[in-house]
């Protein structure tokens, strides 16, 4: 029969793979299986490591796991690799955020904020910020040593670079926080006037009630949708109007909050809100 893949990886060198059977703690047939052999530093934690490639059963891989763990090992922690990979300096704090949020990327833009990240865009960035307000401190400590022209209008220099590079930093986060959580569009207007149905439309299905009642739409309906490959968080709102129902101005009141934190607008009126003209 064929050697078992996971005895024959030990003692290999990095960058290897090796194929095989793989076999339980009594030598029953589990799995052929491809094992992927690291050796430190040359790894995503800096440790040795190992990958084991099977067949997409559950089954399997679940056998795969009871066997592992019948050997010493033990299931990781949310996170863990990446943790490993931090303290071991592999990645940095941004580039490890990155990680999760390239697992939780649900389209395409946010996909490749994460990739920006992770190969080390924003650290370069933070890096050179950091290099700007340390050669800031220490014209500031020459400065109070020896007043000179040339050291303050080189103060003032870095100092507005420096500024301009935090808000530059400030507004991508915005920017990116943005499209990771989709972008914000509230749609709202008088009570009536098509709201929800525009987000039914939308979304291709009766999410939101549809009623000729004014009103009906009391409390908030979120719903993500990807549009070209970027998120939006399309937000129905409750009409705005005068209203003496304690539920109907609750609602009202959310939809004022929603709109002070959305990005998009999209206000829906009706022609004789502002008159009608002949042709």
């Amino acid at each position: 029969g064929k050697r078992n893949a996971a005895t024959h990886a030990v003692g290999q060198r990095g960058g290897t793979v090796h194929y095989g059977n793989l076999a339980d703690s009594e030598g029953n047939f589990i799995d052929e299986v491809l094992v992927t052999v690291f050796r430190a530093p040359a790894s995503y934690t800096g440790e040795n490591m190992a990958e084991i490639s099977c067949h997409g059963s559950r089954w399997i891989i679940a056998e795969i796991l009871r066997t592992l763990n019948r050997y010493g090992a033990r299931t990781a922690e949310a996170g863990e690799f990446t943790v490993r990979a931090f303290l071991a300096g592999k990645l940095d704090l941004a580039q490890a955020e990155a990680v999760a949020d390239m697992i939780a990327a649900g389209n395409r833009a946010s996909h490749a904020l994460a990739s920006t990240q992770l190969r080390g865009h924003y650290s370069a960035a933070l890096s050179a910020l950091r290099g700007e307000l340390l050669q800031l401190a220490s014209l500031l400590e020459l400065e109070l040593d020896f007043s000179e022209e040339d050291v303050t209008l080189s103060l003032i220099h870095i100092s507005d670079r420096a500024t301009n590079d935090i808000a530059e930093l400030a507004d991508s986060f915005l920017l990116g926080n943005a499209i990771r959580e989709g972008i914000p569009v509230a749609i709202t207007g008088s009570p009536n006037v098509g709201k929800s149905t525009l987000l039914n439309r939308l979304l291709g299905e009766e999410r939101a009630l549809v009623s000729d009642i004014a009103g009906t739409t009391r409390d908030i309906i979120t719903e993500n949708i990807s549009l070209d490959g970027i998120g939006f968080r399309f937000i129905d709102t409750a009409g705005i109007r005068e209203s003496n129902d304690v539920l109907e101005r609750m609602g009202i009141e959310r939809t004022y909050k929603v709109l002070s934190e959305a990005r998009i607008i999209l206000y829906i009126t009706e022609p004789k809100e502002f008159g009608s003209t002949s042709m």
